[in-house]
Order: C-alpha cells, then sequence, then structure tokens
C-alpha cells in the first residue's frame, strides 16, 4: 500500500508541474508573465493495485507565487477533488491571511470516537480573481465566515448565523475626479440596510462607506459610472454692439425773431431823488454896483432825475412835462440763426471673450467699468442729511452654462446684458434740485441646442428712431426757392444694433499642450533686471556689469 501511495503522490506532482508549465501567460511577453494559477490535481490509482486497497488520498500540488502579491489576480485558480480545509489552507496562504478554525467548524476534526468528520471534496476552476475573493466564494458556498481581528492579526473561519445579519465593512475609497460633496447622495441611495452609512471627507475627496459586501459591490459599480473626467467646453464669444447716429441742420430760423417779439412805446422810465441841506447852500447875489451880497437859507433842496431809455413805459415831470422830451418805439430787434452742416456719429464696441468651463457649470465674464453714483438723503426734523457713494456696473456681461448632450451636440443657457449710460434726469428732494443720472440696458436671455464648434448668432436691431424737425414763417416759407430763407429743416436718425456670435466646442485631451515652468525652483536670490536701455532708463549706466543687467540689481 505505501508503494502505491508514493506512486499516487509523484504522479500528481508530475500532473500539476506539467499543469504549470502549459499555463499561458497573462500578458504577451514571456518574460513578464505573472505568477502561474493555483492548481491542485487528485492522485490517480495505478492499473495494478488490488481492489481491496485504499483509495489514495488526494495529495494537491499547490503553486506557491515567490513574487505575486496577496492583491494580485490570479490568471487561473483551479481544484480537482480536495478537501475543503485545504483547499481553505491553500487560499489563505496565497491571500497573505493568518487564520485559525473556529471549533465550530467540525470539518477534518476528531469526533467523539477520535475519527476524522469527513469533510467534502471540491472541484472548481475560476479565472481571473484574487486568492481573497477565491477564499471568501469558497466560505461562502459552505456557510462560513471570515472574522478578522485588528488586534492580534490572526482571522477567525466560523460557521454563518443564517438569522444574523451580514457583517459590516468599512471601506475608504479614494474619488479620482468627483466631489465628494456632489456623489454623496448618488451613493447613499443604493445603501438599502439601515446600519449601512457613508461619510464623505472633503479635503482628502474620499467617501468612507460602512456597509455590507453586497452593498459595497452595488457602490463601487456605482462609482465607475459617475467617477469620470468631466469634460469641458470651450466658449468663444464675440460681442458686436453698433450705433449709427447721422443728422443734417439746413436753413435759416427765425424762432428767436418771431416766436415772441416784445415791443414797448414811451421815452423810458424816469426815477429821481430830492436832497435836502440843513442849513440851505449859501448863495451869493450881485448888485448893480457891483457888490455881492452872501446869504445862507435856512434850507435847501436838490432834486435829480435818472431816465432809464428803451425800457418802455412813460414818465412825467410836473414841472416840465414830457422826460425826456422826445417819445421813441423800442423792441427786441431782429435776431435769426442761420443752419447749414451735416454731422454723423457711428461707434461700434467689439467684445471678444474666451473661456473654458466644465460641463454643466455657468462661465462668467465682465467687461467695463464701475460708474460711481452719489446717494443724497434729505434731513428731516429728526434726522440730518447726508450723502454716499454707491457704484453700478456699466458692463458687457455674459453667462454661458453649456451641457454635453448626445452625438457632440451642446444645450447651453445664455444671459447676455449690457449696461450703459443715459441721459441725466432731474429730480427735486426736499425743494432740492438734484440731477441723477439714468441708465440704458439691454438683456438676452435664452437656451439653445448646437453641435460642437459650430457658431451662434444672436440679437440684431435693437432700436431705429428717426427725428424730423421743420421751422418756418407761414406764407413766406412755402414760396418756392425764396422759401429756403424762411424755414429750418432738420433730420437725424439713432439707429442700434446688438449681435451676439457665440462657438461652443467640446475640448479633447489632445487640445491641451504641456509648457515647462521654472517659477516652482525659484530661490528668491534672482537679480531684477531692467529691460530698458541706456536710453530710455533714467538710471545711470553701470559699464562693470553685462548688458541687460542696471545698478540697483540685487545678486
Amino acid at each position: 500500500m505505501k508503494p502505491t501511495l508514493r506512486i499516487a503522490t509523484l504522479i500528481g506532482l508530475f500532473v500539476c508541474s506539467l499543469g504549470r508549465a502549459q499555463t499561458p501567460a497573462a500578458s504577451d511577453s514571456p518574460a513578464t508573465a505573472p505568477t502561474p494559477p493555483i492548481a491542485a490535481a487528485p492522485a490517480t490509482e495505478p492499473a495494478a493495485a488490488p481492489p481491496d486497497a485504499a483509495p489514495a488520498i488526494a495529495a494537491p500540488a499547490t503553486a506557491e507565487p515567490a513574487t505575486a502579491a496577496p492583491s494580485a489576480v490570479i490568471p487561473l485558480i483551479q481544484f480537482q477533488d480536495v478537501a475543503l480545509t485545504t483547499a481553505i489552507e491553500n487560499l489563505a496562504r496565497q491571500a497573505g491571511l493568518n487564520y485559525i478554525l473556529d471549533p465550530k467548524v467540525t470539518f477534518g476534526q476528531p469526533g467523539p470516537d477520535g475519527k476524522a468528520t469527513p469533510q467534502p471534496n471540491i472541484n472548481l476552476r475560476w479565472e481571473s480573481l484574487t486568492a481573497e475573493q477565491a477564499l471568501m466564494a469558497l466560505l461562502t458556498v459552505y456557510n462560513l465566515q471570515l472574522v478578522e481581528d485588528p488586534k492580534t492579526r490572526v482571522a477567525r473561519i466560523t460557521t454563518k448565523d443564517p438569522a444574523a445579519p451580514d457583517p459590516l465593512v468599512t471601506r475608504v475609497i479614494q474619488l479620482q475626479y468627483a466631489g465628494p460633496s456632489n456623489i454623496l447622495s448618488s451613493v447613499q441611495s443604493t445603501l438599502t440596510d439601515k446600519r449601512s452609512k457613508v461619510v464623505a471627507d472633503v479635503r482628502t475627496s474620499q467617501l468612507v462607506i460602512v456597509a455590507t459586501e453586497k452593498e459595497l459591490a452595488g457602490v463601487e459599480e456605482l462609482l465607475k459610472q459617475l467617477d469620470t473626467p468631466t469634460k469641458q467646453v470651450l466658449i468663444e464669444a464675440k460681442i458686436l454692439e453698433t450705433t449709427v447716429n447721422p443728422k443734417t441742420v439746413k436753413g435759416i430760423d427765425w424762432t428767436s425773431t418771431l416766436s415772441k417779439q416784445n415791443v414797448t412805446f414811451g421815452n423810458g422810465i424816469t426815477s429821481g431823488k430830492t436832497t435836502t441841506l440843513l442849513p440851505g447852500t449859501p448863495v451869493t447875489t450881485t448888485l448893480p454896483g457891483g457888490r455881492t451880497i452872501t446869504t445862507t437859507p435856512g434850507s435847501s433842496s436838490q432834486t435829480s432825475l435818472e431816465t432809464l431809455l428803451g425800457g418802455g413805459g412813460v414818465s412825467y415831470n410836473t414841472l416840465k412835462g414830457f422826460h425826456p422830451a422826445t417819445a421813441f418805439l423800442n423792441a427786441d430787434g431782429l435776431n435769426v440763426a442761420l443752419s447749414f452742416l451735416n454731422g454723423s456719429d457711428d461707434t461700434k464696441v467689439i467684445s471678444e471673450p474666451r473661456m473654458v468651463t466644465l460641463d454643466n457649470q455657468r462661465a462668467t465674464i465682465d467687461v467695463g467699468f464701475m460708474y460711481p453714483i452719489v446717494n443724497v438723503q434729505a434731513s428731516t426734523a429728526n434726522t440730518t442729511g447726508g450723502s454716499q457713494i454707491s457704484y453700478s456696473n456699466l458692463t458687457v456681461n455674459l453667462d454661458v452654462t453649456p451641457r454635453i448632450t448626445a452625438n457632440n451636440f451642446i444645450e447651453m443657457r445664455v444671459l447676455q446684458s449690457v449696461l450703459r449710460l443715459g441721459a441725466p434726469v432731474q429730480t427735486t428732494v426736499a425743494g432740492v434740485k438734484n440731477d441723477v443720472d439714468s441708465f440704458f440696458t439691454r438683456k438676452l436671455e435664452t437656451s439653445v441646442l448646437i453641435p460642437s464648434g459650430n457658431t451662434l448668432v444672436m440679437g440684431g436691431l435693437i432700436s431705429d428712431q428717426l427725428l424730423n424737425s421743420n421751422v418756418k414763417v407761414p406764407i413766406l416759407g412755402d414760396i418756392p426757392i425764396l422759401g429756403y430763407a424762411f424755414r429750418k429743416d432738420s433730420k437725424e436718425r439713432n439707429r442700434q444694433n446688438l449681435m451676439i456670435f457665440i462657438t461652443p466646442t467640446i475640448v479633447k485631451d489632445t487640445d491641451f499642450q504641456p509648457t515647462q515652468s521654472k517659477f516652482l525652483q525659484s530661490t528668491g536670490k534672482e537679480a531684477a533686471l531692467e529691460e530698458w536701455s541706456a536710453w530710455d532708463s533714467g538710471k545711470p549706466r553701470d559699464w562693470s556689469k553685462p548688458k541687460g543687467t542696471t545698478k540697483n540689481s540685487q545678486p
């Protein structure tokens, strides 16, 4: 019987080594072929064995990889008629696990009668699994489970309680592209066990998941679909804003003369004053003989009159009648304006922003300046007045939110607005007149669907104002040819147009170009160089240093 057992063992080892030699490599290069699969081959009975001989115990031939990691994928795992405990031992050793059988597991253990408890022999052939995956699958089939002890690092293989819930497993999953806050709700929806939970770590972009093995498998499958690189979209926009304002004025304007003529008749308005002196002014009288006598009256008075000529009205002096002596007619006079001029104002504002944004993320750009606005608050009985300054954005604004759809189409939500300064408006607050600014705005909002790389045109004519004005002298302005001297014709046109061209393009990996930067290798001791020549620079030339350096350069 012993020679027969030795022969069977040798034959089993030979078959195992033959299978290892014929196992195809996982890669194309034989030099880098992976570890051969774990194989167990049963011993074959020799042809001359007597019929009453005891059956030979299958001696498994195991392939122990010398360099394979415990988590490495094994191309082929095969057991043929191998005892369960032997297969468990083989797979645990390959997975790098230390384990012990629970006394409740009676397979292969001595019974009350001292004989070994029968255990099943297994036959299996698995491909592309790790040793740990194969071990877990084998234990599940025979209602066993592996309970790890983190303190002793020795796992215990014991029987599984059918009524007990599946054990919870903690796993930390590193996200590659998705944000943990965005994907948290999606992962929670796949957890059906009330004990399971998931926590997001925003700093490291990781998910800490406490769930059963089945739930973890579903989470991993979900993350394969969601944790993918987000596509990007290049937005190229061109905003063309044009204003055309031609105007012409021709003719003679008689408005200042004939719209209102003030006519007055008279010799003006006379005003005067009388001055009384106490005592009066001395009066000298010459007698016939040539002798003079000077007397001083008790009082004397003097009257002076002033006449405003052309001011209209009549003044009357009770002593001498009308003053001045001549009356006259007074009017505003003749005042005309000759106009013979053409004008044209053209304005064109072009903005060409370009930006790259993630799929389904809003991109915003503002081009313009901040305009100050003075807010005045009137004082009341209980409060004092004051003023404060606020600012308004006089900008060209463009908001685009792209979303990539099927067949390289892009759905875009476009919001475009233009804010310009308008004419001043006068308002009265608490009896005080204030000039305030007005603003002219244009806004466009829409959602479109266009192919990638195509241009969308929006906008068009915004406003078109045509102003005509005619002023003439009745009858005289209607005379052919001569009537041009008695009328004025003017016309003006204000035409504003806004065109928006938007071209969205899906960005591909080949569109990016690598660049080399030495900024991170900076030491802070680099010299400060002035690129201006000696002709433009105000610093004195240091002839001891090479060209391109300055006197104030620091080493």
